[in-house]
Parts: structure tokens; C-alpha cells; sequence
């Protein structure tokens, strides 16, 4: 615990202090007071914008009233000074904008949790299963915002009903903070494109950026039989491990840690990078978000090195970032040259999601615009 922030408030006159505990890697407020059930919600809105944090003394359940009654106001003046962007990028910064500054003011509610992760809170829910999965064992009280609190428990009831994928007719269970395949379009893509003739004389794939272990999951449905998924973030290697072997496919893929590729070559290599050339406003962002094109370019620039002859490098990648005025395909296609790769083919899918629909969703031309697409990369 002696590597968590922490902080400190004012009660009955002593100071008391608590460990800071953000999966999201939000930053400790500075400044704290108490809050229970008579506080209004105009004066909690007001001192949440201030940044002033209210750590909860009353009942759980007013708390998330409260929470709710905050984000009620925040939205209602966000409608009220709503500007009309004059381009799609401005619509988008616009959009990330407010939705940084609202996720910010909301995270001003706080939770106490005593160190086996209960809370000391009248009619308070049981978490302790949600938040060990997260946080591990603890040795001492903590205090987190009842925001993220509430995000753990979404992802606890997620990982214990896990998503149904039907290219494998199975479920995957995503963990806390790994990227959960709730869009089926691409994974579909990856389940139908040919396989490369390289793979019957070195049936090996990479799997670069597993998260939940989706990708390596179709690919050992299919037949390959050694796979080598690959991530930086130990969380998401232990989700896919618990996929992998749920699904029982341990004998065919290898979990390696490593910033994109492990040693050697593979006649298939697949990637489904962060889709958005853009700086993630927290960690749970980063699956989502790639400032300029990192992971993309990581890809693109080790691949002609790590294939097999005759091998392909399967990139999966919406075209979202270029309807959002943030990367253009000629861009796309240079950094494809450079890194001495030749387009074999392409395969389409448009995606089906609510989004693509809501006409009040400022973005709403880029998504109903958008392309899902699996690249066959080769080396020249």
C-alpha cells in the first residue's frame, strides 16, 4: 500500500487521512470535505466543478442519487452552451472535451472501503469480489470515487456473463480495464478471410495486442496450431490466460509478455490496434486511443521482419480516425509502403452497433460513414 497516494480531509476537528486507489490512474483530489444526506445537489455540483472532492458519510444509495442528480446538471449545461462545430475534428475535440471535463467533476464523489474491501455505508452493496479482482488484497482502508467504483462493479457483472462471440460459439469474459470485443464486425472478419498457403509449411501466428485473447481464440478455432499472443499489460495477458484456458485451447497458444512482437517469425501475424490517433484521457482510454498511431506504427514498421516466407500480416482497422479529419488513408497507405509492405487485399464490413443510428450523437456522420476493414499485408 506504501505506493498508493494519500489523502486527507478534516473530521471533527483531527485530520484523518486514506490511500488513494485509482485502477483509471486518476490523479487524488487536493482538496476534500465531507458530504451526507443533506447536502443539496446544486451545492454539490457547484463544489465538484470547484474540485472539491465529498467523501460520503451517509447512505449508499443517496450517494448514487446524488451522482446522478450531478450528472443531470452537468449535461443540461452542457446542452445549453452546446456550440455547432464548423468541421467533424472540431465536433470531435469538442466531444472529448466535455467528456473529460464531465467524467472529472463526477469522480468528486468518493468511497470510503475498509482494507477487505467492504463498505462502511448503510445499505451499501457487496463488492468485495468486484474490487479484489481489480485491486487485489489490501492491508489497509482506502477511499476511491463512487464513479469508478461503480465502473468496477459494470465490469464484474460483465466478466462473470462474459460476451457471446459466434465465431467461436463460445463467451469471452473481459477483466476490469482490458478492451471487451463487444463489437462482432471485426471478429467476423478475422473467422472468414483465407488463410495464408504459408501456414501449411509453418503453422505458426502471432497475436499482437491480445487483450481478452479473442483473436488468438478464433485462430486456434480454425485450425493454427501454435499461437503466440502477445501484451504489455500483465492484466490482459491474465484475462486472456483465463479465456485460453476456459475455452481449452492451452496446448495451441503461448501467452508472452512483450511490447508488440515476441522473437522469431509467424506465417500469420494479426493486430487490431487502438483505432483513434488520439491521447487516452485515462488508462481505460488506452484501448481505444493510440497518440499518433503508436501501436500502428509498431505494427506496420516490425512486420516485414517477423514474417514467414509467404507469410501475411492481418490488419484490423476501422476507418473512423479518417472520417474524424485525424489520419487520412493516404497517410494509412504511406506508412504501409515505408515499412516495405504490399497490400494483397481487403476485406469490408460496416459496423452495426446503436451508435451508427444516433442522429443526436455529434459524431453521428463520421459513424454512420465508418468501415471496418481486415488488410492483407505482405513483404514486397
Amino acid at each position: 500500500m506504501s505506493d498508493y497516494p494519500v489523502i486527507h480531509w478534516n473530521e471533527a476537528g483531527e485530520e484523518q487521512s486514506a490511500h488513494w486507489l485509482s485502477a483509471n490512474g486518476s490523479p487524488p483530489p487536493k482538496r476534500i470535505i465531507l458530504a451526507d444526506d443533506t447536502i443539496k445537489a446544486d451545492d454539490a455540483y457547484r463544489l465538484a466543478c470547484e474540485g472539491t472532492a465529498l467523501l460520503w458519510r451517509s447512505d449508499f444509495h443517496n450517494a448514487k442519487n446524488l451522482l446522478q442528480a450531478i450528472a443531470r446538471r452537468i449535461d443540461a449545461k452542457a446542452q445549453a452552451r452546446k456550440n455547432k462545430a464548423t468541421t467533424i475534428t472540431e465536433a470531435f475535440h469538442q466531444n472529448r472535451q466535455t467528456q473529460a471535463q464531465r467524467a472529472n467533476i463526477l469522480s468528486m464523489v468518493l468511497i470510503p472501503l475498509n482494507a477487505d474491501h467492504t463498505i462502511p455505508l448503510r445499505r451499501a452493496p457487496d463488492v468485495q469480489q468486484a474490487c479484489t479482482e481489480v485491486y487485489g488484497e489490501e492491508k489497509n482502508p482506502f477511499v476511491m470515487s463512487l464513479r469508478e467504483l461503480q465502473g468496477i462493479i459494470g465490469a464484474h457483472e460483465w466478466r462473470k456473463k462474459g460476451v457471446e462471440i459466434p465465431a467461436l460459439g463460445a463467451r469471452i469474459h473481459p477483466h476490469y480495464g482490458v478492451f471487451s470485443p463487444i463489437r462482432g464486425e471485426y471478429l467476423e472478419l478475422v473467422a472468414q478471410a483465407p488463410l495464408p498457403d504459408a501456414l501449411k509449411q509453418h503453422n505458426t501466428a502471432f497475436d499482437i495486442g491480445t487483450g481478452t485473447g479473442v483473436l488468438a481464440a478464433i485462430l486456434a478455432k480454425r485450425g493454427i496450431q501454435h499461437i503466440i499472443a502477445t501484451d504489455m499489460h500483465t492484466s490482459a495477458l491474465n484475462c486472456a490466460r483465463e479465456n485460453i484456458t476456459r475455452l481449452g485451447f492451452n496446448k495451441q497458444i503461448e501467452m508472452v509478455q512483450a511490447d508488440l512482437y515476441p522473437t522469431g517469425k509467424a506465417a500469420l501475424i494479426v493486430c487490431n490496434p487502438p483505432w483513434v490517433p488520439a491521447k487516452p484521457s485515462s488508462a481505460l482510454d488506452a484501448a481505444i486511443f493510440d497518440p499518433e498511431s503508436r501501436m500502428l506504427r509498431g505494427f506496420l514498421s516490425g512486420l516485414a521482419a517477423h514474417l514467414a516466407a509467404q507469410g501475411e500480416g492481418w490488419l484490423i482497422l476501422s476507418d473512423l480516425a479518417e472520417h474524424l479529419g485525424l489520419r487520412s488513408r493516404e497517410t494509412l497507405l504511406s506508412l504501409i509502403d515505408t515499412a516495405g509492405l504490399q497490400v494483397l487485399g481487403k476485406i469490408d464490413t460496416k459496423p452495426h452497433h446503436p451508435r451508427t443510428a444516433d442522429r443526436e450523437d455529434p459524431l453521428h456522420a463520421a459513424r454512420a460513414a465508418e468501415t471496418t476493414s481486415l488488410w492483407r499485408l505482405a513483404d514486397k
